[in-house]
């Protein structure tokens, strides 16, 4: 049975649909500024870590750095928000409970944003970003990514791209809830039709046509459900049961074991959409951080 505290996450997606339900002209600067405020406001403060402002190759970031860190190791963040919304603010928090969980620092990216530049910039930004840091020293193997909802395809998106450039892949692939499907045909998102909630294949079809802007539904980098996935590092994935998004997820975890990946996939019984955006209010959120940092320390080189 799900927790009482989890309740804070439905709470915040209800609060946010109202607002934009009631407020449909609302400009984009204050769209986003209405998801940022709600989203970062359900985790708690986390102790012990501190926030610094970066240019990671001409991609504005945060790292999130925890005390006592290891300073050698480093987990890439790839914000959600349809593409088109969400940032380091609005993800700071959930950020900086993992990189305490996981005793790293979490480089968090502001990467470009729709529709002012649709894809594939955002797969640039994350792609030059990646490239800074191993610049800044950080090898592959010491480097994993990570990502919630848009940004779990697009940290699954980056990989493919270092792939096919003959570039040396991060140790580690950990999406959250990711958005893959820009069809929009999975089972879940099927049934999604007419909720009336954010995330919705009603909601989501909007941002993938700003994402996009004529380009193919099929683009594995936009959709890597039409990747070859060979080759392809470990993967966890974290998505809640009761979401939009949980066939993305399970189609990406068959096509992935397929193709040899070492995947897992936890399904979270009565979960909402990036429901680590609880962290440290409430116990599942906790636990998936939790998991997510006892399977991503060995990948780097930790002790787990």
């Amino acid at each position: 049975m799900a927790s009482t505290e989890s309740k804070i996450i439905q709470d915040m997606y209800e609060q946010l649909r109202v607002t934009l339900a009631a407020n449909p002209d609302l400009p984009l600067g204050v769209t986003r500024a209405v998801m940022d405020s709600a989203m970062v406001s359900v985790a708690s403060e986390p102790e012990g870590v501190s926030y610094s402002a970066v240019s990671a190759g001409g991609v504005p970031a945060l790292w999130c750095i925890p005390a006592e860190c290891a300073d050698d190791r480093v987990i890439m963040y790839t914000h959600g928000g349809g593409y088109v919304g969400g940032s380091t603010v609005s993800h700071r928090r959930m950020t900086g409970h993992l990189a305490r969980a996981a005793g790293v620092r979490v480089l968090s990216l502001d990467y470009a944003l729709a529709p002012e530049r649709p894809h594939p910039a955002a797969s640039d930004d994350a792609l030059a970003a990646f490239r800074w840091l191993r610049s800044q020293g950080f090898s592959a193997d010491h480097i994993a990514v990570a990502g919630d909802s848009a940004g779990g395809g697009l940290c699954t998106a980056v990989v493919l791209r270092l792939r096919d450039a003959g570039e040396e892949l991060p140790a580690a692939v950990m999406p959250l809830s990711p958005w893959y499907d820009m069809e929009l045909t999975g089972e879940s998102l099927v049934r999604s039709r007419g909720s009336g909630e954010v995330v919705s294949a009603d909601g989501l079809a909007g941002m993938a046509q700003a994402f996009l802007q004529g380009a193919s539904a099929r683009d594995p980098i936009a959709n890597p459900l039409y990747a070859d996935l060979a080759g392809f590092p470990p993967v966890l994935i974290h998505v809640g049961a009761e979401e939009a998004l949980v066939s993305d997820s399970e189609t990406f975890a068959r096509k992935a074991e397929a193709a040899g990946v070492d995947v897992t996939l936890v399904v979270e019984p009565e979960m909402l959409h990036v429901y680590p955006f609880g962290a440290g209010r409430m116990p599942e959120a906790d636990d998936a951080i939790g998991r997510m940092a006892s399977w991503v320390r060995p990948k780097l080189g930790l002790a787990g």
